[in-house]
């Protein structure tokens, strides 16, 4: 079992690597690992992220098979079977560390603004069931002085959405309420910058960590 601490340093150092250009997969043993995982796996962290095809977790913090247990879902939302995944995870294979990761520009939290500002007719039933899970984040933002400006008004609802739901995997789950208190598991969020590539931990993390 990886510590939350190792693991999400772990992660920063695959995201620095990400970020400049240095990864360090190797073909050779990507094929020796998957060999390896046959039998059993092994994630050093669960990652809750968006679904948009920019944002690949794997990717973003230079990891390899079996590195990461992967949710992705339009606006890294938690609803019951993103908890039930994590559970899955944290009880199953011992993962400690569990990281919400939004992203800048998420779509999602824009189509929440905009439904929002100007209510849209005859809207999916499923992809209203997205917005209305982001909506509390923004909501709250739109009786702002910020709703004058939408650049942070963005910047502010990713930030905002990422906490809430980190809040509710915190929160809502009696399993995971129990491992974050007797075992060590730690919930945290992050923001992936679409501009620079960098991965910015803000919500569970100690400050001077950062």
């Amino acid at each position: 079992m990886i510590p939350a601490l190792e693991a999400l340093e772990r992660l920063r150092q695959g995201n620095r690597r990400f970020v400049s250009s240095i990864g360090s997969s190797d073909s050779l043993l990507r094929c020796s690992r998957r060999v390896e995982l046959t039998q059993t796996q092994t994630p050093l962290a669960i990652v809750l992220g968006c679904a948009d095809a920019r944002v690949p977790a794997e990717i973003v913090f230079d990891q390899g098979l079996g590195d990461l247990f992967v949710i992705r879902v339009a606006g890294n939302i938690v609803a019951p079977s993103q908890i039930g995944s994590v559970e899955f995870a944290a009880s199953r294979f011992g993962t400690r560390l569990v990281v919400v990761l939004g992203h800048s520009q998420c779509g999602a939290v824009l189509a929440t603004i905009e439904e929002l500002q100007q209510a849209t007719e005859n809207q999916s039933r499923n992809l209203r069931s997205i917005v209305d899970r982001v909506r509390p984040s923004v909501e709250s933002l739109l009786r702002t002085e910020l709703k004058h400006d939408p650049d942070a008004l963005v910047r502010h609802a990713v930030r905002a959405n990422v906490g809430v739901s980190v809040s509710h995997l915190r929160h809502g789950s009696e399993i995971l309420e129990q491992l974050i208190r007797d075992d060590g598991l730690l919930v945290v969020g992050a923001e992936y910058s679409l501009d620079t590539g960098v991965v910015e931990f803000f919500d569970g993390i100690d400050p001077g960590r950062q």
